[in-house]
């Protein structure tokens, strides 16, 4: 996660309250989507952004996780997901985020 969303996810959270921010992903990988998971939930890994050593624990999914998936109309899922959730191998996704989720989210 870039330094720039690190700050907007940190404002967010301060501005709403950590308790009411979703974040939510879209990276093509299981690995680029829990790292991206654990910046929001438990601080940037990388020790470089505004997220550092900050553990905001918020709840954080992939947009194509089931829970998520059924959350939306199914013909813009159809229209803007659909063709690329055919290359990503949801199923390690899943397991990335189950697992971020489980061990930082506070919320």
């Amino acid at each position: 996660m870039d330094l720039e969303n690190q700050k907007r996810v940190k404002d967010f959270a301060e501005q709403y309250g950590p308790e009411n921010v979703v974040v939510l992903l879209g990276a093509a990988e299981g690995e680029a989507s829990g790292l991206a998971a654990e910046t929001v939930t438990n601080g940037d890994p990388t020790f470089a952004g505004p997220l550092t050593g900050v553990q905001l624990g918020l709840k954080v999914y992939h947009v194509c996780e089931p829970e998520i998936k059924q959350e939306f109309d199914a013909a813009v899922y159809e229209e803007q997901v659909s063709m690329m959730e055919m290359v990503l191998d949801v199923d390690d996704i899943v397991q990335e985020m189950t697992a971020i989720r489980e061990q930082f989210c506070k919320y």
